[in-house]
């Protein structure tokens, strides 16, 4: 029998992670609990082990964080249990000094530039005039003083030069396009237009250190999208990369210049491919490693050393150290090494073809010793403008670990697979989008994976209005499902976004029906899962973040009230100090624990005990239980 690996081991706290080096390449940050609660720590590059937290939160944890180019402080985003509601943090490392950067009470901030040119200070996106617009302030980040730079008309967001100056806005259409707006004296003109069938793959990504050209993601003239050099004073474009069966995903820049070096293409797998002969033998030495699926998280200043996060299928995060002058990679270690030695399953990445002819990637992973048609769970991605990678997945091996399938499906809508296959989502959320899914099961069927009564479905946010939607569109087709942050009334939803999601607007309801029209109301309607709740016939346990600013705690209590009207069973998992999704370690703990004996009791798989003397229970409220655990 294989060992059962602890829902501790998959679910808790890292051991060390998101490593980031210092500009000057002497100092490693990176993330480590201190009694049960992520922190910030700072030790020697040579010497790691050494190192010493350097912020005392003890409660939500520390997240999102980057060295200033100060060389000296470290800047983090925390917000309030879950709200969204981030603000920007400066803590020295030397003497342990923390100041809230943007102490304004209700705002949401976020970081948007640190430069080379203006090592003291910061620019940060703070909503405080408008909520729906972030204006853009330097900060000094010793001293707190901050200085508008820019004030926000409107726009989505700007792209500024190493001066902070804004060279670019991004103006989104009422249609869906995004424009890209040129500074005209205290104005802003049209310059470049991505029309709504591109824009959700299209845009600029950054300006080169001159401010002279722009790079973009472009998929104006062909199906995926190319990465392309538009210079500003002529606006002649050049294609400098190009794939066709996948979007072109991560771009490695030059530290200086912020020219592009490498960029990675990811369809089935990470691809990386070189266009400067500068970083060829940096990339051959780093494949050549086989560590797995790699990519670059942190450079010092000089570019020296480079800081590498891979896994594969069977290996957990770590960390590695690349000198590129003395041509070494030292490990960092594991994320979670306590799965180093764990029974981990592999993953199989396959193309499952849609009843129309569209290619889904998916990716499959199966139980130690399964042969004939098992128990499988479904997996479906939040977004939907998301998408599944290969990888050391923790629910494809916590999943296979308690003896079911795991099948993970890249469904229309889904992002890196082109303009026409995210377009083909929109105003099919219930329908097309659920026909994919229904596909992926038939097709694990027919293969021999799944036995047809014995499959379940979960996902978080859209994943769990997938979750509501395919069990109320499919009475006999799951045995269960799980729901995390899921909307059940698209109506609801698209008439409380958050106030910052103003400029995604457009977008959401090309995807989803315009509420404010006839046919766009009567569309939402109908793809509202909470309106046909009588449909649901299995069991189904909802689980919710009090404070989720996306997917509001409305949104699970209408559901429920719909269900248990109807007398369908139902059990409801609140988390009073959770947003979108669980953050907390207790919490997670929790909802795992709960989901695990819940799939248990309806599939049949393994069940680690409850550990109600541990983390897992304690902020969880069961405001509903039926059958009971």
């Amino acid at each position: 029998m294989i060992e059962l690996i602890p829902r501790a081991h998959l679910f808790g706290n890292p051991l060390r992670t998101a490593y980031r080096i210092s500009r000057d390449g002497t100092r490693l940050a990176w993330l480590a609990p201190v009694e049960g609660v992520l922190n910030l720590w700072v030790g020697p590059a040579g010497d790691p082990a050494s190192g010493a937290p350097v912020t005392a939160d003890r409660h939500r944890g520390i997240r999102d964080y980057e060295w200033a180019y100060d060389g000296r402080h470290l800047l983090y985003l925390q917000d309030t249990d879950g709200d969204e509601n981030h603000h920007l943090h400066a803590v020295d490392p030397l003497t342990g000094t923390s100041r809230d950067l943007t102490p304004i009470a209700g705002v949401a901030a976020y970081l948007a530039k640190r430069s080379k040119a203006v090592h003291g200070s910061v620019l940060v996106g703070i909503n405080a005039r408008d909520p729906r617009f972030h204006d853009l302030y330097a900060i000094d980040v010793a001293s707190g003083a901050r200085r508008l730079v820019q004030e926000n008309p409107g726009f989505a967001g700007f792209l500024v030069g190493e001066d902070f100056s804004a060279r670019l806005a991004i103006r989104t259409e009422p249609d869906g396009a995004s424009t890209l707006m040129r500074p005209d004296g205290d104005a802003w003109t049209p310059w470049l237009t991505f029309p709504a069938e591109d824009s959700r793959v299209s845009g600029a990504t950054h300006l080169d250190a001159a401010a002279s050209a722009v790079f973009c993601r472009d998929s104006r003239g062909r199906d995926t999208a190319a990465l392309t050099r538009v210079d500003l004073a002529t606006g002649a474009a050049t294609v400098l990369a190009h794939h066709p069966e996948a979007d072109i995903g991560a771009v490695l820049t030059d530290v200086d210049s912020h020219e592009p070096l490498a960029y990675a293409v990811d369809r089935a797998r990470r691809r990386w491919h070189v266009l400067d002969p500068r970083v060829a033998a940096d990339f051959a030495f780093l494949e050549a490693r086989a560590i797995g699926d790699w990519h670059v998280t942190s450079r010092s200043e000089d570019d020296r050393i480079w800081l590498i996060a891979a896994e594969s299928d069977l290996r957990p995060w770590a960390t590695y150290l690349y000198d590129r002058a003395a041509g070494r990679l030292d490990a960092l270690g594991s994320a979670k090494p306590e799965l180093d030695a764990a029974p981990l399953r592999p993953m199989a990445p396959l193309t499952i073809r849609a009843r129309d002819g569209l290619d889904l990637v998916c990716y499959l992973t199966r139980p130690a010793g399964a042969e004939a048609p098992g128990a499988m769970v479904l997996v479906v991605h939040g977004g939907p403008w998301a998408r599944n990678r290969f990888g050391c997945n923790i629910y494809h091996q916590w999943l296979a670990n308690r003896g079911y399938a795991v099948l993970d499906v890249n469904f229309r809508g889904s992002t890196g697979f082109g303009k026409a296959f995210v377009n083909a989502g929109d105003r099919e959320w219930g329908r097309r989008m659920d026909d994919d899914l229904l596909d992926a099961v038939a097709w694990a069927v027919e293969a021999g994976v799944a036995d047809p009564s014995r499959v379940a479905i979960l996902g978080a946010s859209y994943g769990g209005y997938a979750v509501l939607a395919a069990l109320a569109r499919n009475p006999g087709t799951y045995a269960c499902g799980i729901d995390v942050v899921g909307p059940a009334n698209l109506e609801t939803l698209v008439r409380t976004i958050p106030p910052y999601w103003e400029s995604f607007r457009a977008q959401l309801y090309r995807a989803v029906g315009d509420p404010d029209t006839a046919d766009g109301l009567a569309l939402i309607r109908a793809r509202s899962p909470v309106h046909v709740a009588d449909r649901i016939k299995v069991p189904l346990l909802i689980a919710q973040g009090a404070n989720d600013p996306r997917v509001r705690q409305a949104e699970s209590d209408q559901m429920v009230a719909a269900l248990v009207a109807k007398r369908i069973p139902v059990t409801y998992l609140l988390f009073p100090d959770e947003g979108h999704g669980f953050a907390r370690p207790e919490n997670s703990l929790s909802f795992h624990a709960r989901a695990e004996a819940f799939l248990g009791r309806h599939l049949g798989g393994r069940v680690e005990p409850i550990h109600r003397h541990k983390a897992e229970g304690r902020a969880m409220r069961i405001l509903r239980d039926d059958p009971p655990a």
